[in-house]
C-alpha cells in the first residue's frame, strides 16, 4: 500500500538583481542531508555546490548558474528560513580584543542584500572607452572566495575581472567580450593606468552583497562593538 504524500507549501520572492518573481518551496529532508554532508566536510566549495543544487530543486529557476552570486545567497537564505526556522545561531569574535567568542542569534528575515549608492555597471575609463561589467557567477565566486587558507593572488583578481566584462565600447563600435579570448582582455588591462583599473576594483567592492550588522558585547571587557557579516559563508561559520 502506497504511503500518503505530504503537501509542501509554496512561496514567492523577488530577486534582488532584477526584481523578477520566483516561486520556491522549503527544502526537504533529502536536501537537508545534502547540506549537512557539505557543512560537515569542512569544504566551503562543497557547501556552495550543495546550495546551488538545493536552489535548483526548490525553485522554478532554470538558469541558477547564470545568477549573480548575491541572488544565489539570498535565495538560499529564504529557502532556509522557510525550511528550518526563522533564526540562526552563530559564534562571532569580539572585535575589541579579537579573541573572545560570543554566541549570537540572528533573525534570518533581517538579512538583506545591500546595495551601495553610486554603484554602476558602465565604467567610463577614458573619454571614448566604456567598459560594461557583469557580476561574478557561481564558479568565479567559489574560486575567489572559498579557497581555504589562501588569499587570492593578483592573477586570480585579474582573471575574475576579465571574466566579468560584458562589452568594451569606443567611439566606433561595441566589442562583445563573451567570445573574446581571456588573454586579449588581460592584455587590455595591461594598457590601463592605476586609476582606470581602480574603477574595476571599485565595481567589485561596491557590488550588492548579502550583509547583516549586529551589536555584540564582550563579556570580559563589557565593550560593545559592531560586527558586519557579509556573504553566505558568514552565516554558516
Amino acid at each position: 500500500m502506497a504511503l500518503p504524500k505530504l503537501n509542501v507549501p509554496k512561496y514567492k520572492l523577488k530577486l534582488p538583481s532584477d526584481g523578477r518573481t520566483v516561486n520556491f518551496r522549503p527544502f526537504l529532508v533529502k536536501e537537508e542531508k545534502l547540506l549537512l554532508m557539505a557543512t560537515e566536510s569542512g569544504e566551503q566549495s562543497e557547501l556552495i555546490t550543495a546550495v546551488t543544487d538545493i536552489i535548483k530543486a526548490c525553485t522554478d529557476i532554470q538558469d541558477v548558474d547564470k545568477l549573480p552570486t548575491f541572488d544565489i545567497e539570498y535565495l538560499f537564505l529564504q529557502i532556509r528560513t522557510k525550511s528550518v526556522g526563522e533564526t540562526i545561531k552563530l559564534t562571532v569574535t569580539c572585535p575589541d580584543d579579537n579573541e573572545t567568542p560570543v554566541e549570537v542569534s540572528i533573525p534570518l528575515d533581517e538579512i538583506k542584500v545591500t546595495k551601495t549608492r553610486g554603484h554602476k555597471k558602465d565604467l567610463k575609463v577614458s573619454s571614448d572607452v566604456t567598459i560594461t561589467m557583469g557580476y561574478p557567477k557561481l564558479d568565479t565566486f567559489v574560486t575567489m572566495n572559498f579557497q581555504e587558507g589562501e588569499t587570492p593572488g593578483m592573477d586570480q583578481v585579474f582573471d575574475m575581472a576579465a571574466g566579468c566584462i560584458v562589452t568594451i565600447s569606443d567611439a566606433e563600435q561595441v566589442y562583445d567580450c563573451s567570445d573574446t579570448p581571456k588573454k586579449e582582455i588581460l592584455d587590455f588591462f595591461d594598457q590601463m593606468d592605476t586609476k582606470q583599473f581602480t574603477m574595476i576594483q571599485n565595481f567589485f567592492e561596491t557590488m550588492p552583497k548579502l550583509q547583516h550588522k549586529i551589536k555584540v558585547t564582550n563579556p570580559n571587557t563589557n565593550v560593545e562593538s559592531e560586527v558586519v557579516l557579509e556573504g553566505l559563508a558568514s552565516f554558516f561559520a
